[in-house]
């Protein structure tokens, strides 16, 4: 809620820093590998600059070395070409060829937009002097759902824990009705738009996303030993992580579009050759993605500006924790469109300003806050967790107006400032 640049299609206003331009400052040039789908203020462009006629543009002060869209990928496209297949259009050419939705994408595993993408990263890395800076951005594992085989149905659906379930019956949020209808389990594919959300189904399309992971966790590991070969991994800092998860038919819910921790909660690994005092342990303390940035400027040596909201986690790579380290965790959805008003936002009789809400985590409970007048919900993550929403229980709300009070206090610290620390004085102007 700081930048406002919430769905894919919303501006990000010109001006706001970002990794790439304050990285620049350290002498890096940031190499764009994938994706990051910034749509461009259209304040400083023309109105027929085919820049604002998607909203997969690239991030400002990002040099694209590599482009690998969702929608467009023209270069892999070129590839399978050349290899002789013949490629349809977006959506249709992650339609999975056969009668099942585990069926095998109509590329080889070789030619897979995740083999592409590593091909290209490790064959340009190597080639360039050191004092590189890369982004490397995955699109897998994402729906569209398909595979090449093995990884179609490298993982047994038999194997895999059963989707989690409500305890709450007929009390449950009235979010949940019109989420799961906005987003059925059909849409997590292409071409299966009678797929009902049985047992058997449920298991297979989470099958088919583990072993879209197990593709990624493969390729990732070619360029980890690529740099090892060309002894630069002792030289490089690497940081893994993803933008959201996917519930895969938690609650009966798929996508992202979700207060729960299996869309909000996602891995995040760092390794520095330099900073080795907890090499290879994980730490239980509350993170954020917005933390990635301040981390990796830390690193290079440059200042970290005002508006970025997160924390440097240098302090925990050297194995100290700082006394004033974030008690909670914060998270945001926005669920509304004020173009095409989405399913919730009409059911639920939101404006699209007020179709969103708030996730604050403490360790032990979950507390999601909506806006408009819908009523909260509170999990026990000691207890039952997100299965029983607990906010009307008796002893809750001690809970909630605690939990309220400091996700105020969040949204009150971290309210846009661009200038929060500067002043115009008789010196000149002047930033703490």
């Amino acid at each position: 809620m700081n930048h406002r640049s919430v769905r894919n299609g919303t501006p990000l206003p010109h001006d706001k820093p970002n990794l790439a331009r304050e990285a620049r400052k350290a002498g890096y040039l940031p190499l764009l590998y994938g994706y990051t789908d910034t749509t461009m203020d259209p304040r400083i462009f023309d109105a027929g600059d085919p820049v604002l006629h998607s909203y997969e543009q690239v991030m400002p002060g990002f040099v694209e070395a590599l482009e690998m869209r969702l929608e467009e990928s023209w270069p892999w496209r070129a590839h399978l070409e050349a290899r002789g297949y013949k490629v349809p259009g977006y959506p249709e050419i992650f339609r999975p060829v056969g009668d099942k939705p585990d069926s095998p994408a109509l590329y080889r595993a070789e030619d897979s937009d995740t083999a592409f993408l590593t091909d290209r990263v490790i064959g340009d890395l190597l080639a360039r002097p050191r004092g590189w800076f890369g982004h490397v951005t995955y699109i897998r594992p994402h729906p569209p759902f398909v595979a090449p085989e093995p990884y179609n149905r490298l993982i047994d659906p038999a194997g895999l824990p059963p989707a989690k379930t409500s305890a709450d019956g007929e009390s449950e949020h009235p979010y949940l009705a019109p989420a799961r209808a906005r987003e059925p389990i059909a849409s997590t594919l292409i071409g299966f738009p009678d797929l009902e959300p049985t047992d058997e189904n449920i298991a297979m399309i989470r099958a088919i996303y583990l072993g879209l992971a197990a593709e990624v966790d493969h390729h990732f590991g070619r360029i980890v030993e690529a740099l090892k070969s060309a002894g630069l991994y002792e030289d490089t800092i690497v940081v893994v992580s993803g933008d959201h998860g996917e519930m895969l038919g938690d609650y009966g819910l798929w996508g992202k579009h979700s207060y729960h921790d299996a869309a909000f909660r996602v891995p995040l690994i760092i390794r520095d050759p330099d900073r080795n005092a907890l090499a290879g342990k994980a730490l239980d303390l509350p993170s954020e993605s917005v933390d990635v940035a301040p981390t990796l400027l830390d690193m290079m040596g440059v200042d970290i500006p005002d508006t970025m909201d997160g924390m440097s986690l240098v302090p925990l790579l050297e194995g100290e924790t700082p006394a004033d380290w974030r008690r909670y965790s914060y998270s945001e959805l926005e669920f509304g469109n004020p173009l095409h008003p989405s399913l919730p936002q009409r059911e639920l009789g939101l404006s699209c300003d007020q179709s969103n809400l708030a996730v604050i985590r403490d360790g032990r409970y979950n507390l999601v806050h909506f806006n408009g007048g819908q009523p909260p919900l509170l999990f026990d993550m000691a207890g039952e967790g997100e299965a029983r929403d607990i906010s009307r229980e008796p002893g809750s709300q001690d809970v909630i107006l605690r939990l309220t009070r400091a996700m105020l206090d969040h949204r009150m610290t971290h309210a846009e400032g661009r200038f929060s620390h500067t002043m115009v004085t008789a010196k000149g102007v002047v930033r703490n």
